[in-house]
């Protein structure tokens, strides 16, 4: 049987003995047990102290069907006495349907969105003698508006005669993750953001802009280090400041060191300056070297723009000894796109794209795959020069080199059309 979390709400509770136990206020779910199953129902009676009902003491439960009058709604009967029922007090460990689910926001993952809960669906199932209730899904859409809207207005058999030709729109539960800004709380209910963990940064971002401040320092303190580190990369400046400034010192700087230095760099630049110190002496020291090094730059300049971490080898070594030495390095291969090249002295001499290193024979010299002509900028360099270069040549990476001429960082393309796009 299909049922509805607005049906049950208000809905008469009577014993085995059929005496009137109250009136269901409110549902709640035990995640640490079943994360579906309405594990219990709290009883209001009055001026009396309200009472529990588990799912186990449910007998059946049957839904209003009286087309004409709103006072017939849904009704609850127990297996057993009301002196078995306990006496309600309050656990922060339990899900309640009304006060934590409807009207309340959630993250769709599947569809990649926030969306509000306007009700909720359960299906009855059958178990030793008792009917339990399972939560399927969240109603999102008009269907369940107009059943909020309605309930204990209109009779609950015309409610649904109305809404049955409506546009239904519902997430299965298994696709929700609520959002519970409370880290202990969030403990205690046992919420993971695996789900969330599995989204693109980018859409997960997207997602933090509608929601409340807390909720997002809620999402982002849970999320592992380097998830966290992609998302705080695609947010606003403004969020991604307000973000770090709330966060734990540790905890920040752990999210720090898994970024991009230049991504880092343009996050502690915008922060206070003691509070970036703090988080600098949080930081290992080769991160926090290569960070500092990024703040010396003026932010629109090719320095404060580039990320110091890039592959380099000699232009005399061949295709085959660069594959196996790029085997053995920790290299974010999403992100290769270009080699740069270093002469005897190490400096600068030229870059070599990813693509032609692959197609090359095996014994081909770097020297001879380097693309023309030499390309590259100072690190003072203004960040329109830095963009005109790469709309002339149409460039993918751009290196960066100190006053001697040896490469100190690269530009990609992503970073030129991040900068474009916040101006």
């Amino acid at each position: 049987m299909h049922l509805y979390a607005t049906e049950l709400v208000g809905a008469e509770a009577y014993d085995a003995q059929e005496h009137f136990v109250g009136r269901v206020r409110e549902l709640f779910i035990e995640p640490a047990d079943q994360p579906n199953r309405i594990s219990h129902f709290l009883l209001s009676r009055g001026r009396f102290q309200p009472l529990l009902a588990r799912y186990d003491q449910i007998a059946a439960v049957v839904p209003g069907t009286r087309k004409l009058s709103p006072r017939f709604g849904a009704t609850i009967r127990l297996n057993c006495s009301e002196r078995e029922l306990t006496l309600y007090t309050p656990n922060e460990a339990w899900l309640a349907v009304r006060k934590d689910l409807l009207d309340q926001q959630i993250i769709d993952t599947q569809g990649r969105k926030v969306v509000r809960v306007n009700d909720v669906d359960l299906s009855e199932q059958k178990t030793n003698g008792n009917v339990e209730l399972r939560l399927t899904q969240v109603d999102v859409g008009l269907p369940g508006a107009v059943r909020r809207l309605l309930q204990g207005v209109v009779a609950p058999g015309f409610i649904r005669k109305l809404q049955n030709p409506l546009p239904q729109k519902t997430i299965r539960w298994e696709f929700v993750n609520l959002i519970e800004p409370d880290p202990l709380r969030r403990v205690k209910l046992r919420i993971t953001h695996e789900k969330l963990e599995d989204l693109h940064p980018a859409d997960l971002a997207e997602m933090m802009e509608d929601i409340s401040a807390a909720e997002r320092q809620g999402i982002i303190a849970s999320l592992d280090e380097e998830t966290a580190a992609a998302v705080l990369a695609e947010l606003d400046e403004r969020l991604t400041t307000q973000i770090v400034e709330k966060l734990d010192p540790e905890k920040a700087a752990d999210i720090l060191e898994e970024m991009a230095p230049d991504a880092a760099a343009d996050v502690l630049g915008d922060l206070p300056k003691e509070t970036s110190e703090e988080l600098l002496e949080e930081m290992p020291g080769h991160e926090a070297s290569e960070v500092r090094g990024l703040l010396a730059f003026d932010e629109n300049t090719a320095g404060g723009m580039m990320n110091p971490e890039f592959v380099f080898v000699g232009e005399t070594a061949t295709r085959d000894e660069v594959l196996q030495w790029m085997r053995l390095q920790d290299i974010n291969v999403d992100q290769l796109d270009t080699i740069v090249l270093l002469d005897g002295n190490a400096r600068f001499s030229g870059t070599v794209p990813v693509s032609r290193l692959l197609l090359a024979d095996p014994d081909q010299r770097m020297l001879e795959l380097k693309t023309e002509p030499l390309i590259g900028v100072p690190g003072n360099a203004d960040e329109q020069d830095v963009f005109d270069l790469f709309d002339k040549y149409n460039l993918r990476m751009l290196t960066v080199t100190n006053s001697e001429g040896r490469p100190i960082g690269t530009i990609t393309v992503d970073d030129v059309v991040s900068r474009l796009v916040k101006k």
